[in-house]
């Protein structure tokens, strides 16, 4: 059986050909510069280009390389989930593959996760390259991130992360949410996460696959996780709390009008839009608490969601 490796270097990519040899031997230099043991897992997303026969190329020289490639494009998110499941390092390290994210930060990220204890040290690009349509709205992102995670990190969608290996074997990553791996490995109990300043490269390469549709899904996936993270196993706490409580107004509402008809000799309650409040209310309450069965009945079937197609391996 091969030696388990100190460090996983986790690499998804998409078109990325040119940049793959100059990043394999960079990281080679770096490990050997620090007598580290090592694999790299690069993730080939459904690449058009070259990309797998490079890699296939790089696996001839260096059989520290290892590498999955996808059927067709599924996304960042599945090409990390993927690699984290195949990974066997005592550090995970997660980067970028064109060449923006530099290797010799490396043993420092390791360094802090196994000598400090952390279960997650993330990158912060403090001084970026990239245009202004980029900048702001990472920015913007970012300090929304913090409020709503509680998460004090200034960087949080840096490619260039340093996590304990029981950490993302215990976590799953699926639609946009690799963004908010430290959010979902807090909510996991992997709560000592700190962040390093790291150098950011201008694109060597190829073209960003940066899109402003992140803006959009971005926020809905945090979301998502905020609410998974309290109420996943247990949605009718939530559903079911709520739905008790509108359906108890529309019922006190429904109950008053029912009092003044027989006791008060009150008339023309159709005619009151209190009335139609109250049985609008009694209809939502009604529909949360079924929402909150059904959440509970998908919560306990629920298939694996990440089941992707892979075309090769190595």
């Amino acid at each position: 059986m091969s030696k388990v490796p100190e460090i996983s270097i986790v690499i998804p990519l998409f078109n990325e050909e040119e940049s793959l040899s100059e990043l394999e031997s960079w990281i080679k230099m770096v490990m050997h510069a620090h007598s580290l043991d090592y694999e790299i897992i690069f993730i080939d997303d459904g690449s058009k280009d070259k990309s797998w026969e490079v890699i296939e190329q790089l696996r001839t020289k260096n059989t520290n390389v290892r590498a999955i490639k996808f059927r067709r494009n599924y996304g960042k998110s599945a090409g990390l989930n993927t690699g984290f499941q195949a990974t066997r390092g005592r550090v995970v390290i997660t980067m970028d593959a064109d060449l923006q994210d530099s290797p010799d930060e490396i043993p420092e990220l390791y360094r802090m996760v196994v000598e400090e204890g952390y279960d997650i040290v993330s990158g912060w690009k403090k001084k970026r390259f990239d245009p202004i349509s980029k900048t702001i709205p990472t920015k913007l992102y970012n300090g929304a991130t913090r409020i709503m995670s509680g998460i004090p990190l200034h960087d949080m969608n840096c490619g260039l992360k340093a996590y304990k290996g029981d950490v993302v074997r215990s976590i799953e990553v699926y639609g946009e949410m690799h963004r908010y791996i430290p959010v979902i490995a807090k909510a996991a109990g992997f709560t000592k996460i700190g962040e390093k300043v790291v150098k950011h490269q201008a694109r060597k390469y190829g073209t960003t696959k940066f899109g402003l549709e992140r803006f959009i899904r971005g926020p809905l996936d945090l979301l998502s996780i905020s609410f998974m993270s309290r109420f996943g196993k247990r949605p009718m706490h939530f559903f079911g709390v709520w739905g008790i409580i509108i359906f108890f107004i529309g019922f006190l509402i429904l109950l008053y009008f029912l009092i003044e008809k027989l006791f008060l000799g009150g008339w023309g309650a159709a005619d009151r839009p209190l009335f139609y409040v109250g049985i609008l209310t009694i209809i939502l309450g009604t529909q949360f608490f079924l929402a909150g069965f059904l959440g509970e009945l998908i919560a306990r079937n629920s298939p694996d969601r990440n089941n992707y197609l892979i075309e090769k391996e190595i």
